[in-house]
């Protein structure tokens, strides 16, 4: 009985908590080989429900992502067989078709490059990190707090403990991986109730500082292409999009002040997870909203909360929904700001310290 007890009290506490912890019940990693088609990494991207992989490529023939070595050996003979050199995003795929030369009777040709030749054209895919397995979690949110999306943790790793700061590591050879991502950790914050984290979670998120009072949007009649383009430029996965009857013709070709407008609809890189070429090409010319209902299926929706809103509040909308971000809202229903899964794990590591 002692022992339960002992057993229970070790797992309430989230300070036991480890990367291993928190990617022990995720699948096998999915990736794609650096000659893979952008077509082929789309379809790999949608059947798997993910917005981004890692590409591997042989060991020896390229410099990785950020300076990185993150190879992946053979369990036996410790040989290296791959290394991972990159991470493609959904985003990357978009600001690629929606390029300058956006051309979209050439769509086929663009979707028939290699993936290797567009990692990198948005910043994350030149971000490629490792976690030891036994990162902490309060070093796990250090990480992600610092607006790092995804990190790959080995199974079983060849580093003893982490050596750098917060368990980053940019050099690691293990047998296999897992992907952990921010999504991921509040996910295990939502499913385990940890008695250290029951007084944070219940003050507002105004209280703990995780709105971001600026916020850039688009409006009703920024087209798609337009839309890619100013996200890349802003390194953007989403934007909300509001009613803007007063801004004039060109601003609807760039991101504006989206405080104190309505919100009408929400235009994020992975609503294109759904999309089939022949359907993209016809979608790229019309505005955000029209694409965002059709891609989705969904009239207008959007993600959204009070300012008084609690902790638990939005990391039970961010995860159930799917989302990264929650649109926050005056009483009025116009736009506050905006709650990113880097705010709120940066907010909550602040208030636990």
């Amino acid at each position: 009985m002692q022992q339960e007890k002992s057993e229970e009290d070790h797992h309430s506490r989230l300070i036991n908590v480890t990367a291993k912890d928190l990617t022990a019940g995720n699948r096998r990693l999915v990736e794609v080989p650096y000659t893979a088609t952008i077509s082929h990494a789309m379809n790999t991207l949608v059947a798997n429900s993910i917005s981004a992989l890692p590409v591997a490529a042989p060991p020896g023939h390229w410099i990785g992502a950020g300076g990185s070595m993150i190879m992946e050996s053979d369990k036996q003979t410790g040989v290296v067989r791959k290394h991972y050199i990159g991470i493609l995003t959904m985003l990357d795929i978009l600001a690629h078709i929606a390029g300058e030369d956006s051309d979209l009777s050439d769509l086929d040709r663009k979707m028939g490059s290699q993936v290797s030749s567009i990692i990198g054209h948005c910043l994350e895919g030149l971000s490629l990190w490792t976690l030891n397995p036994n990162t902490s979690f309060l070093e796990c949110m250090e990480v992600f707090g610092k607006g790092i999306h995804r990190a790959l943790v080995p199974v079983e790793s060849s580093i003893e403990s982490s050596n750098t700061i917060a368990g980053v590591e940019l050099i690691e050879s293990a047998s296999a991986y897992r992907m952990l991502t921010q999504m991921d950790l509040l996910r295990f914050l939502r499913d385990h109730h940890f008695d250290d984290l029951k007084t944070v979670l219940s003050r507002s998120i105004s209280d703990l500082k995780a709105v971001h009072d600026s916020v850039y949007a688009i409006t009703e009649r920024t087209t798609v292409s337009s839309a890619i383009n100013v996200m890349k430029g802003a390194l953007l996965n989403a934007v909300p999009i509001v009613h803007a009857p007063d801004v004039p013709q060109e601003d609807h070709l760039q991101l504006i002040n989206g405080r104190h407008r309505k919100v009408i609809g929400t235009f994020s890189a992975t609503d294109l997870k759904g999309c089939r070429l022949p359907e993209l090409q016809t979608w790229l010319s019309l505005t955000a909203l029209e694409f965002t209902e059709k891609a989705t299926g969904k009239e207008r929706d959007v993600v959204s909360c009070g300012v008084e809103a609690t902790m638990e509040e939005a990391i039970e909308k961010v995860v159930n929904r799917g989302v990264h971000r929650v649109w926050v809202m005056d009483q009025q229903g116009l736009l506050q700001g905006v709650v990113s899964l880097t705010d709120i794990i940066r907010s909550l590591r602040s208030a636990l310290l």
